[in-house]
């Protein structure tokens, strides 16, 4: 009998961890906290200098106060929080975590389809998986948003959207849905054989036909009465929102004759554009800064191969010294751990030419300016979203360690003592 007790009990404890464990992992967020940080360095990237001996106080999810020790109050019973360096939390300008997997199996990578060279159509929504472990792996460095989605690799891969690195659901973590649309000019979206696009005139031959069939389907759906409608055409309808200057194009090239191609393209159709990779763009600074066309800058520690075997590890340096507004991006990487971390590429330029102020903007405010979602992300500002990183030293240090991350007023990355 003792012996058929204990196998019960153990049988019931093992269902209740596994029930409380399960709970845990899965459960719906938690309500945002009041939490205050106190830090020996605040960069609150709003344009002010550094706060010493400051505190940042976090309320109903929103920043509510930031400032001087002596001009902060923190109330009683908030949660307080004792750590070196506060940041805002960062912002990847482009990835592919939540489509792409930490694995190397076909069934962890969304991230790009290969079947048609022109897919428009095809949501970052439908194959973002906000549970992905990539997503916990880089916010534990402090990045709160990343812009992810399709990859490069075909001439127009899909979409991309806007989300913070928390939440049970992508419902509970998208700020903005569709972001932009990726293309991709250059070797990597060329076809072998017989396949198109074979060749860079008949991927811009490509891509110029593409947008006039939407200008058409445009126009068609303005002449048209309500019963007389064209048949939708769900890719067209999101190059009819590029064309409307709703959302830009994203077109990933590095070559400076891709990149051209790209600025070509943008005066034609009178649609905005962003950069991305850009190995090249140094050698074009001045015909970039007339277009004002931003840049996400390909990681500073990209391999030195083929389309980007001319690329400098000064690229960000030298398009910020020209004027051009930059964000770095952690790109994608094809093995594991499938992505890099925006905190280390950061680190990488700002000793190769960025300031240590240019660099940390370059994964905060300017990031978010790009992306259209600076009034609620990027510094640490009264009414932004409570979004903070924590160091326990310089954070372009590597012997420093991102001690916690804050989302929405919410703990979401501990390691706080």
């Amino acid at each position: 009998m003792s012996i058929r007790i204990d196998r019960a009990f153990v049988a019931l404890l093992t269902f209740v961890t596994f029930s409380c464990w399960f709970s845990f992992s899965f459960a719906t967020p938690a309500l945002a906290q009041d939490i205050a940080v106190r830090a020996d360095v605040i960069y609150t990237m709003d344009g002010s200098a550094p706060i010493t001996d400051g505190i940042v106080l976090v309320r109903r999810g929103k920043i509510a106060a930031v400032g001087p020790r002596t001009s902060v109050t923190v109330p009683e019973g908030v949660q307080l929080l004792d750590v070196a360096v506060v940041t805002p939390g960062l912002v990847d300008a482009h990835t592919v975590v939540g489509l792409a997997g930490q694995y190397n199996y076909d069934h962890d990578q969304d991230q790009l389809e290969r079947s048609d060279p022109l897919q428009p159509e095809l949501r970052a929504l439908d194959a973002l998986n906000i549970q992905e472990r990539l997503i916990s792996w880089v916010r534990s460095f402090g990045v709160t948003t990343v812009h992810t989605g399709h990859a490069p690799g075909e001439l127009i891969s899909g979409q991309t959207l806007i989300a913070k690195t928390t939440g049970n659901t992508v419902d509970d973590a998208v700020l903005v849905q569709p972001a932009m649309v990726a293309a991709t000019l250059g070797d990597s979206a060329q076809k072998d054989g017989k396949k198109s696009p074979g060749t860079r005139g008949k991927q811009m031959a490509m891509l110029r036909a593409e947008l006039i069939k939407a200008q058409e389907y445009r126009a068609k759906l303005a002449a048209a009465e309500d019963d007389k409608k064209p048949a939708r055409d769900l890719g067209l309808e999101m190059l009819v929102r590029v064309l409307d200057g709703e959302i830009p194009m994203l077109i990933n090239a590095h070559r400076q004759q891709d990149l051209s191609n790209a600025l070509r393209l943008a005066r034609e159709f009178e649609i905005r554009i962003v950069l991305d990779g850009a190995a090249e763009a140094y050698r074009i600074t001045d015909e970039i800064l007339e277009a004002g066309v931003p840049v996400f800058v390909h990681p500073t520690m990209q391999r030195a191969n083929r389309e980007t075997k001319n690329l400098t590890m000064e690229n960000a340096a030298r398009l910020n010294a020209a004027g051009i507004p930059i964000a770095l991006q952690s790109g994608y990487e094809s093995y594991v751990p499938k992505t890099r971390c925006v905190l280390f590429e950061a680190a990488i330029a700002a000793a190769n030419g960025l300031s240590f102020q240019d660099a940390l903007a370059s994964i905060t405010i300017d990031a978010a300016r790009i992306l259209g979602i600076d009034a609620r992300v990027g510094s640490i500002e009264v009414g932004k979203d409570g979004d903070l990183a924590m160091y326990d030293g310089d954070p372009f240090e590597y012997t420093s360690h991102c001690v916690g991350t804050i989302i929405d007023g919410r703990i979401v990355s501990d390691i706080v003592r």
